[in-house]
């Protein structure tokens, strides 16, 4: 092997002479063309931004919060049937929407604020979708109470960190491919409608334990950016193209052999002569799926769950802020511990995005950290992605996923007397009641 590396070194090195002054002379005259197609291409993202911004301004947002039932008896698939439902505004826009208009596949940020330890529970969504939500929880959560609320993130100054106020946070990415799916409340319990609240365990109370022990000056924030998608064959990731690939080598099944062109295999035959047919082997053997162990087995089973539900393309962060005197780093534990426990070894797991996390090892510390914390603070407000204007930096999780993490709690695994709850259930006036 290094014989030939050598051989082939030599070979370069003896025609380099040869080769340096046309290729300096095609530099010379054609140096131009790469600079024009990076400046068409940052041409198109400032021309498609335009377009979008302008058509984004003409459609709201609204901030709902939520104010969770007296008892929460229905289990998590309650919210997952919420996000099955949500799902329905998925409208992919044509070319002529998407570069004449600037017509976007639009989102939802589900988020929960924990602001002085107290958790409140709110969705961000276009005004014109505020009916589609409501109908949506109230079909689950009947008993529940929807208002508009004022935006949680302009009640603290705009210019955090300065003097007084500081912050730490990140953005999550996964750390293997989108097909494998997180631990899911499945995997928390077994999931029957005869299971009372009581005998459940619900991952959020970990979060909601945390956010108690929060002081008047200090505030966390957990935000999930979903923005529906499909994942298809013409879907915006091909996931389940992928996935039945996965399956298919984790099962060790046949791959599919693709039939020959008529004239590549007539040509096989003048040449070669008819194929010989082969001898069957009479021998049966056990499926392949019977010789999996049982982590791969989990393994199959996941990803085949995982792209066969709704998807919805992600971006999870949270934000740990408060003034300085109180302000303390270690804080940070309560939702690295909250997002740790959907993690596994064989599936997926939630990793922190270090290009995102407020933390910097070498060079120019100080104002590193200051201009990673500015821009996390903003994208949260705004409802970026985490690598606006570029792509990247989201991954897909389906409703029951989402589900896990997103929530409204019971009771019991939120006893706190101060969470805000409807203590009273709503009903219909009696019919004799006289109306004047």
């Amino acid at each position: 092997m290094l014989e030939v590396f050598t051989s082939i070194w030599q070979a370069f090195t003896e025609k380099l002479p040869a080769i340096l002054p046309v290729l300096l002379k095609i530099l010379e005259d054609w140096w131009w063309l790469p600079a024009l197609l990076v400046f068409f291409y940052y041409l198109k993202m400032l021309y498609l931004y335009f377009i979008q911004e302008r058509w984004d301004a003409k459609r709201p947002n609204i901030l709902l919060e939520i104010k969770l039932p007296k008892e929460v008896e229905r289990p998590i698939k309650a919210m997952e049937n919420i996000f099955a439902n949500l799902w329905a505004i998925y409208d992919p826009p044509n070319w002529k929407e998407k570069w004449i208009e600037g017509q976007f596949l639009l989102s939802f940020s589900f988020e929960i604020a924990g602001i002085g330890g107290v958790p409140h529970f709110y969705i961000r969504t276009r005004k014109m979708f505020k009916n589609v939500v409501e109908s949506a929880i109230y079909s689950q959560y009947s008993d529940a109470e929807i208002t508009e609320a004022e935006d949680y993130t302009k009640k603290v100054p705009q210019d955090i960190p300065n003097k007084e106020w500081d912050l730490f946070g990140t953005s999550f990415k996964l750390e293997k491919s989108d097909v494998y799916p997180i631990r899911t409340y499945t995997k928390f319990f077994e999931e029957k409608p005869e299971i009372k609240e009581e005998k459940r365990i619900d991952p959020l109370s970990s979060l909601l334990d945390g956010i108690a022990t929060l002081k008047p000056e200090e505030q966390l924030w957990v935000q999930i950016i979903t923005k529906p998608i499909t994942i298809g064959e013409d879907g915006e990731k091909k996931l389940v193209e992928e996935g039945k690939k996965i399956v298919d080598e984790l099962a060790k099944r046949p791959k599919k052999t693709e039939p020959k062109p008529i004239l590549r295999e007539a040509a096989e035959v003048l040449i070669l002569g008819p194929p010989k047919e082969e001898k069957k082997k009479e021998e049966i053997f056990a499926g392949p799926e019977i010789l999996l162990t049982p982590g791969e087995k989990e393994v199959l089973k996941g990803i085949e769950e995982k792209i066969s539900k709704y998807a919805y393309d992600c971006t999870i962060r949270w934000i740990y802020l408060g003034k300085r005197d109180v302000f303390l780093k270690a804080m940070a534990r309560i939702p690295f511990g909250f997002f740790t426990s959907f993690n596994t070894v064989n599936l997926n797991a939630l990793r922190v995005d270090r290009n995102t996390l407020t933390k910097v090892t070498y060079f120019f510390k100080k104002r590193r950290v200051y201009l990673k914390a500015r821009r996390l603070f903003r994208y949260y407000q705004l409802r970026l992605p985490p690598y606006f204007p570029l792509g990247g930096g989201t991954f897909v999780l389906n409703n029951e996923e989402l589900a896990t993490i997103y929530h409204l709690p019971g009771r019991v695994v939120a006893p706190a007397p101060t969470i805000p709850r409807v203590e009273a259930k709503k009903g219909e006036p009696p019919p004799t009641l006289p109306v004047e």
